[in-house]
């Protein structure tokens, strides 16, 4: 099992930041050519809002991730953290513009909507606390800002949990698909609270 961990964190070290983010993009225009070319089904604004949607918070999960596995199973995927949440942020950013662009169109009915619907009203709220993130998530804030640049990125557990529940409160009826990802990001973040995992003896 050493071997495995060894060889994923070497393989890790090798890999760009850069792969990174063209992988996670590539999904957008691909989702945005199937609803222009009527892929989507005959109102595509809603699938492709929700696609992007989809994708933000499985990216917001991966970045979840990243501790839980160095903690526990010795995965150092660190440096891929920051891109995962800038894509992630990306993706909302999508998610908000199709919904507000395409679907709901008027900035009144918006600010309506985001009074008057407890769903958006909660996803809204997630992608503020996302924001400040995004801003800082640069080499710069971070040497400006200092330890309490780390205080402020755990802002992402309440914004993913938010996105959770946007997306439970999202879908009509009890749907399995939304509640398993709420338990997945209930379970990563009760993961931070156990007993990390033992650093290997020397051979």
């Amino acid at each position: 099992m050493d071997k495995i961990i060894d060889q994923i964190n070497t393989t890790a070290r090798r890999v760009p930041t850069w792969v990174v983010y063209i992988l996670c993009l590539l999904p957008a225009p691909y989702f945005f050519y199937l609803a222009v070319t009527g892929n989507l089904g005959p109102d595509p604004v809603k699938p492709l809002e929700h696609k992007y949607g989809e994708l933000a918070l499985q990216l917001l999960i991966a970045g979840l991730c990243i501790t839980p596995l160095r903690q526990h199973l010795g995965i150092n995927l660190i440096k891929f953290r920051r891109s995962l949440g800038i894509m992630a942020f990306t993706y909302v950013s999508f998610h908000l513009l199709v919904w507000a662009v395409l679907d709901v169109q008027t900035l009144g009915r918006v600010i309506e909507d985001i009074i008057k619907r407890p769903y958006i009203t909660i996803g809204m709220a997630g992608f503020a606390l996302l924001l400040p993130l995004a801003v800082t998530s640069n080499n710069w804030s971070v040497r400006k800002l200092g330890p309490t640049w780390r205080k402020l990125h755990k802002l992402t557990y309440p914004a993913v949990f938010l996105g959770g529940v946007h997306y439970i409160w999202l879908v009509k009826g009890i749907q399995i698909e939304p509640l398993i990802y709420l338990a997945g990001i209930l379970g990563l973040l009760a993961l931070r609270y156990w007993p990390k995992r033992r650093a290997r003896s020397p051979a």
